[in-house]
Formats: C-alpha cells, sequence, structure tokens
C-alpha cells in the first residue's frame, strides 16, 4: 500500500519551488513545445501540457511537481516487479502527481489524474537529497520513481538519481515507456534498471484504454535495452482486450527478439476506475500466457496479481532447478552459487545475485 502525502501547494499550485522544465523549445505567441514525451504537446502561454503538472508561464515551462512527493513508501523490489534485479532487497519508492496516460483501468488515478488546468498540485516537500538520506537510513539498496509515471517528473527524478548514485544507491523506473530519447539519454548514467508496461500489441487498443500510442513504446523499449540499462516488462491481461492467444503471442514474440533473457510479468486484472464492466482475469488465462512466453524462447515468466507460488520462482532455463523460491513479494529461499545454478552451472540473467539477503 502507497503512503499518499497530505500536504499541498496554495492557489494553481505555483507556491513553491518554481522550476523550468527540460526538453522544450520557444515558439511564436508565448507558445511552447514539450519534447519530453511523445504527445509532443503544444502548449499555448497559461496552459497544461497532457500530463498536468507542465504549464507554460508567460513562454517557459514550469514542471510544477518538482520536489513535491505526493506517496512515498519502502517497498520490496519485488513490488516494482522486478525480479532480477537486486532480488529480495528493498527499495524507496516515491510519486509525483500526474501521469501522460488516461489509462481506463489505472489503479493509482487519485494521484496520476490530474483533474483540469487549475486543479492543485498536491503533495509534501521532499527534495532530492532528503529522498536519499531516508533510502539510505531504512536500508535500501534503490529508489524507484514509481505510482504515477516517472517521465512527467523527470527533472525531480533527475537530480534525485544524480544524487542517489553518488551515494551508491541504484534508480529504478517503474514506466509506461512513453519517453523520448533526448531525456532517457540523459538520465541513463544514473538509471539502472526499469520495469516497462507493455499494455497491449494493438495502436487502437492502446488509443481507446490509455490515450497513447503502441509504436513509440515498442521503440522505447528497444532503446532501453540498446542502453544496457536492466529491462523487465509486465503485462496486465484484460479479458477482452488483450487475452488472444494471437495477441499474448505478439507481446512474447516481440521481448523474445528484444532478448529471451528478458523477463516477462503477466498480471491479473481486476476491475477498477473506469473499466468495471470486465470480470477479472481468469487464472487459466495467465497460466495459457506463461506458456506462450516460454513457447516463444523467454527464459523467464510470473505471473503475478494472484496466489500461485510456482508463478513466481525463479528457475534455471537450462535444467529447471529452483534458483529463487518466493512467496507474494518475498524471497523465502535461494539455492545460488553467486548468480550461478549449482546444478548444472548455468549463469543466472540480472543484476545483484551476490547480494541477496539471508
Amino acid at each position: 500500500m502507497i503512503q499518499r502525502s497530505p500536504g499541498g501547494w496554495e492557489g494553481n499550485g505555483m507556491i513553491g519551488i518554481q522550476k523550468e522544465a527540460l526538453f522544450y523549445e520557444h515558439l511564436e505567441r508565448s507558445r511552447v513545445h514539450c519534447h519530453l514525451c511523445f504527445h509532443h504537446c503544444l502548449i499555448p502561454k497559461g496552459k497544461r501540457g497532457k500530463c498536468g503538472v507542465r504549464e507554460n508561464r508567460g513562454g517557459t515551462l514550469y514542471t510544477l511537481v518538482y520536489g513535491k512527493s505526493i506517496a512515498q513508501s519502502i517497498d520490496p523490489i519485488e513490488k516494482k516487479p522486478l525480479f532480477h534485479f537486486y532480488p529480495g532487497s528493498r527499495s524507496f519508492s516515491v510519486a509525483t502527481m500526474g501521469c501522460n496516460f488516461r489509462c481506463l483501468h489505472c489503479q493509482n488515478f487519485h494521484i496520476s489524474q490530474v483533474p483540469g488546468e487549475e486543479s492543485l498540485i498536491l503533495g509534501d516537500d521532499l527534495p532530492p537529497e532528503r529522498i536519499v538520506e531516508l533510502a539510505l537510513k531504512e536500508r535500501c539498496s534503490s529508489i524507484s520513481y514509481t505510482y504515477t509515471e516517472p517521465t512527467i517528473f523527470f527533472e525531480y527524478a533527475l537530480e534525485t538519481a544524480r544524487v542517489a548514485s553518488r551515494r551508491g544507491l541504484k534508480n529504478v523506473f517503474v514506466t509506461n515507456g512513453y519517453i523520448t530519447p533526448e531525456p532517457l539519454k540523459t538520465i541513463q548514467p544514473h538509471l539502472h534498471a526499469a520495469n516497462i508496461d507493455l499494455k497491449f500489441f494493438k495502436d487502437e487498443t492502446y488509443r481507446e484504454v490509455c490515450g497513447a500510442r503502441l509504436r513509440p513504446v515498442l521503440d522505447s523499449i528497444r532503446l532501453y535495452k540498446e542502453l544496457g540499462i536492466w529491462l523487465e516488462i509486465t503485462t496486465l491481461i484484460i479479458p477482452g482486450y488483450n487475452d488472444s492467444r494471437e495477441e499474448l503471442e505478439a507481446i512474447a514474440g516481440f521481448i523474445a527478439r528484444l532478448g529471451a533473457e528478458t523477463p516477462w510479468h503477466v498480471s491479473r486484472f481486476y476491475p477498477t476506475h473506469r473499466l468495471l464492466d470486465r470480470p477479472r482475469t481468469p487464472v487459466d488465462v495467465l497460466h495459457t500466457a506463461g506458456q506462450v512466453g516460454l513457447d516463444a524462447g523467454l527464459r523467464y515468466v510470473y505471473t503475478g496479481n494472484v496466489s500461485c507460488e510456482e508463478g513466481e520462482n525463479t528457475y534455471c532455463h537450462r535444467c529447471g532447478r529452483v534458483l529463487i523460491r518466493r512467496r507474494g513479494f518475498a524471497v523465502m529461499q535461494t539455492s545460488l552459487s553467486g548468480s550461478r545454478c549449482p546444478g548444472c552451472g548455468t549463469t543466472l540473467d540480472g543484476v545483484g545475485f551476490d547480494n541477496i539477503p539471508e
């Protein structure tokens, strides 16, 4: 459960730190063109972008959420979910208000969906240096930018990641993958892992359910991989939208072409927000999706949001031995020799297996 911050800004949300945004250009008539995400918003004077948290004030684009945390918590890294990045470790998780998607099934809609141009920007003052201090105090191995969409609070995440890197902490994005190449390359030296939602494999469904497009997400996923950021993919299986065998095979095939070592998390849908007319995902559909992933050549496929112990374990992709046994988000047992299978000697793909807590 995330911890929501109770504080807020007065007026239109501009009292507090006024931070000029990155990655935009000035246009005529005091308009600006934001290049942070693939929406490429053209923002008139006095208006905000689709994310609701970047505002054009007199021809200068400001981020309204720098240093304003709406939620923070200490999470197991498996909750992101990341199963092959310092498994068993703790991650200090932080978010601001806002998102550049409008997902009908968003489970954090109360903090992600900024309702209008004059909406308050809520949050507690939590500067980057303080986040890092808290993470170290709580013996976290990483900081996760999560719950909403880290792209839209990029300036805040970037500075926090820089400070965290200097103090020996890792940085993680849990993201929809709509960031453009330039900002991703800017944060790459300080960004160590990401879980990206690949929600559907049809452009029309992305448009209908999320208000976005498919191809930019695919391009972004490829770039994360090329930049050497450890990557895991999550797909929430929604009945009637992406649960056909054809679509599951398309998603699994794309991930396999990225690299068979890329973990795929298939998760159970529960009705929420504005998508209340769909049933929860049948468990057998999750099992089918898992088998589709394995048949596509993926080495690691996990099932989430459902009690299924074998679907949470990490197995050696060569001999089938259980290497990490999990229950929920907790690592219960490991049988690794360093990062190798003690049975056949195969190296387990991922980062940080030498530091799994006892």
